[in-house]
């Protein structure tokens, strides 16, 4: 700017357009092919990493493609753009509001520092993009102030530096509070599941409940569930209508106290897994086509995987350990 002021020096609502020329096509706009394949990318709805220099248009190229993609009649949040810093959120969230001047869409930022009240404030107003920091997003989320039921992008800008930082947890915990696919999509994964075409499912602990295919022979559990409840929906997938089946837990050293508390809540033992899993209860040894298995995958501890060990269960429709379904 003439004034040396930038974006991120502006305060929200003072970027105004005195720009009244408008341009019909993309062609007319003499865009860069590289530009345009980027967003025709992104607007099909398929996942995309973009890896660029400072200053070539990232930003707003993303911002352009969560534009195009906002219904701007519907008053919900639609789209989230995370940022590893509340400095980088600001300018972004500014990005986006001078890009979409003429669409009547707005975006609001979600940082730490800032009072939580006006957030609350903000997203009663139904922000269709909402810009912020992991752990301020995070927390609103859990508060059930920021809704997901309406979104359809997800963009994490800085990604790497994110991911290096410690936010790992955090992204992934909002990741999986939203939506992850459309009701007919989750329909025909699952009539997949039961008719046989595909035998393993990978699922968290938000569809534990609503799996009931009595194929599942072998459920999972990559991790242990936060609470002890949750525990119970997940190998209750298996081992239904009479049938045995065979829980596999993977745990890790830090997951030994949650298994004992487990283990007491249900007044049941879990063994550790003997080597010779081929002599287990396990009628067709999974290889029949009538048998499923169904993984519990909730959060990505990849730097502990190695020291993981296995554990299971046996158990059995109707047993007590089952009853609490």
């Amino acid at each position: 700017m003439a004034d040396g002021k930038g974006l991120e020096d502006l305060q929200e609502g003072q970027i105004e357009s005195n720009y009244d020329e408008s341009t019909d096509t993309f062609d007319a706009m003499k865009l860069k092919s590289e530009l345009l394949r980027a967003w025709l990318t992104e607007l099909q709805g398929r996942d995309v990493i973009a890896q660029a220099q400072s200053g070539t248009g990232k930003t707003a190229t993303f911002s352009i493609s969560c534009l195009q993609k906002i219904d701007h009649t519907l008053k919900q949040p639609q789209a989230l753009i995370l940022a590893p810093t509340r400095e980088l959120a600001l300018q972004i969230q500014k990005v986006v509001v001078a890009i979409g001047d003429f669409m009547e869409i707005d975006a609001h930022p979600c940082i730490g520092g800032t009072s939580i009240r006006d957030d609350m404030k903000a997203l009663q107003e139904g922000p269709q993009i909402i810009v912020g920091t992991p752990g301020r997003v995070h927390d609103l989320i859990q508060r059930r102030l920021l809704k997901t039921d309406s979104m359809k992008m997800f963009i994490l800008d800085e990604a790497d530096e994110m991911l290096s930082r410690g936010f790992t947890e955090q992204i992934y915990d909002i990741f999986q509070l939203l939506p992850q696919s459309t009701q007919g999509q989750r329909d025909v994964i699952m009539k997949e599941f039961r008719s046989g075409s595909s035998r393993v499912l990978i699922a968290t602990d938000l569809l534990a409940r609503g799996i009931d295919v009595q194929q599942v022979s072998l459920v999972i559990n990559y991790d242990l569930p936060a609470n002890r409840e949750n525990y119970i929906h997940r190998i209750g997938r298996g081992g239904r209508f009479g049938r045995k089946g065979v829980a596999i837990n993977f745990v890790t050293a830090d997951d030994v106290r949650m298994m004992r508390e487990i283990e007491q809540f249900y007044s049941t033992q879990i063994e550790e897994m003997p080597m010779n899993v081929a002599g287990m209860y396990c009628p067709s040894r999974f290889a029949n086509v009538a048998d499923h298995m169904l993984i519990f995958f909730p959060r990505p501890h990849l730097d502990d995987r190695h020291e993981r060990y296995w554990t299971t269960t046996l158990y059995v429709s109707g047993a007590a350990s089952a009853t609490h379904l």
